[in-house]
């Protein structure tokens, strides 16, 4: 990419596409194409169709889905298998059509089968069943995958789709209905030193291990995998593979562990007690990152430290915060 180059980043106010468009802006990218659902909906197929041949970019972020943790999927599947492939369908084919360079489409670990091998390697996609709360939004992006797949093998397009381990940080969701782990558990914690209470519930036995990685060093894999030269970028796209590449720190820990971290960031010295009637997810979720760390990217940030710079960026946004 160039620093003038046309870059649509498809969710740019959400917790992945804000990352990206301040990575951008850090690196000096001045021609960036942003628009918001109310201004475009990714979801209608002519309006988007509309954009790219009004706009024309080049590059393409597609950054913009519907996501959730375990309860909003596993009590919406409906809307969270229609609405991820109306957005990314109408998105890969537009891009097609208007002779976008290079698009990176979003996915996320929960694409691999729930007992696969850990580290999870990039091979493994489509070896093994599902984790069953979160099935409606993976296969969503499995043919994510296989669309960008399919065009590049069709019509010698160049799309690469990265699939991240689990995402927090600043600008993150932290509904008590609809967070993923980590914003809930940064909630609970805030929400007991706050109100006074000595416990904090979490969901499960606190046993499945879950790497994190953080916003900003997504963002920065994401513009190091779109910026490279042109043979070693194709090199991730052979003919008889899926474009498949993982992002992450490489390194997980367990639930528990990860909640303790929190309260030891939010100076909460109460108690942890596991609802074991609540599903625990998949066991574990450590992925592979050898292929991307190959190319010379490597995540920066410790958990530790992406929590209290996620904690630092929310603090006079959400009230249960301390100050």
């Amino acid at each position: 990419m160039e620093k003038n180059s046309r870059i649509f980043v498809a969710g740019h106010r959400g917790l992945v596409g804000s990352a990206i468009r301040r990575g951008l802006d850090r690196q000096g990218y001045s021609n960036l194409l942003l628009r918001s659902h109310v201004e475009l909906d990714l979801s209608d197929r002519e309006s988007v169709r509309d954009f790219f041949s009004r706009e024309r970019p080049e590059y393409v972020f597609l950054a913009a889905a519907k996501v959730g943790g375990i309860l909003a999927n596993d009590t919406r599947p409906a809307e969270f298998i229609r609405d991820n492939l109306e957005i990314q369908t109408n998105v890969i084919d537009a891009s097609y059509r208007n002779g976008v360079k290079r698009l990176l489409f979003l996915g996320s670990s929960c694409i691999y089968p729930k007992m696969a091998p850990q580290p999870i390697k990039e091979e493994y996609l489509l070896t093994g069943a599902l984790e069953p709360t979160n099935r409606a939004y993976a296969l969503a992006k499995i043919a994510g995958i296989e669309m960008c797949w399919s065009y590049n093998r069709q019509y010698d397009t160049r799309y690469l789709a990265a699939m991240p381990s689990n995402v927090y940080g600043p600008g993150d969701n932290f509904d008590p209905v609809s967070s993923h782990v980590l914003p809930a558990l940064i909630r609970k914690v805030a929400h007991a030193k706050q109100t006074g209470e000595q416990q904090v519930m979490v969901w499960g036995t606190g046993t499945p291990r879950r790497e994190f990685l953080y916003s900003e060093d997504l963002a920065d894999g994401c513009i190091y995998l779109m910026s490279l030269p042109g043979p070693v970028y194709d090199r991730l796209l052979r003919q008889e593979a899926p474009p498949l590449i993982n992002v992450g720190s490489g390194q997980d820990q367990t639930i528990r562990e990860t909640a303790e971290l929190v309260m030891n960031v939010l100076k909460f010295d109460g108690e942890l007690v596991f609802d074991t009637s609540r599903p625990d997810g998949t066991p574990r979720k450590l992925l592979d990152v050898s292929k991307i760390n190959s190319l010379g990217w490597h995540a920066a940030t410790s958990l530790e430290e992406g929590i209290r710079k996620t904690c630092d960026s929310m603090r006079g946004q959400l009230e249960f915060l301390p100050a």
